[in-house]
């Protein structure tokens, strides 16, 4: 059970109702946080709405996106970020084995770039203040100025997101374990 309210989508503004039910029903099954975030109208409208004009744009594929997304998750040991992005990963082409052990040297399944960007976001998300200009080389060898400003803007709204995720203690949606169990993983 959540520390505060969720707030029901047919309870806001127009506005902010259509982003609500566009993030729930196109962005992925995160109906919990979006309740949470409709406390603050303004948030769910920006945040929410920023995540999805994004989507809509796909400068980065998505592939990339949850390589990130599960590794800053995981650092952060946030379940519901884990338990949502675990699926969208293995959509993307990797199994199980490769969500399993994605913090670890060599991930099976997983190329070069794969690996950059997994590497990547454990910077950004551990050692930011300190990164080396040699990571940002690399990656200018893969992707464009664009495609790294959004990988490092998502990496940390994943923070963000983990963050209040935990500390509000948003309730999993019902099916969301259990599709990653069907996947052969575990939180």
């Amino acid at each position: 059970m959540p520390r505060i309210s969720e707030i029901e989508a047919d309870t806001l503004a127009p506005e902010a109702r259509a982003i609500f039910r566009r993030y729930v029903t196109e962005y992925g099954p995160f109906e919990n946080q979006a309740k949470i975030f409709a406390q603050r109208p303004p948030a769910l409208r920006h945040i929410m709405g920023l995540l999805l004009e994004l989507a809509d744009e796909a400068v980065l594929s998505k592939r990339y996106l949850e390589i990130a997304l599960v590794t800053v998750s995981k650092i952060n040991a946030c379940a519901y970020c884990v338990a949502h992005h675990g699926p969208r990963m293995t959509s993307q082409g990797f199994d199980a084995r490769a969500f399993d052990q994605l913090l670890e040297d060599q991930v099976p399944g997983f190329d070069e770039v794969d690996h950059l960007v997994r590497d990547f976001a454990r910077e950004v998300t551990e050692n930011f203040q300190y990164m080396r200009d040699a990571i940002f080389e690399r990656l200018k060898q893969h992707f464009s100025e664009e495609q790294i400003f959004e990988l490092t803007l998502r990496i940390a709204l994943c923070g963000f997101f983990n963050r209040v995720n935990d500390a509000l203690q948003i309730t999993m949606e019902d099916g969301v374990v259990e599709d990653l169990e069907a996947m052969g993983a575990s939180l």
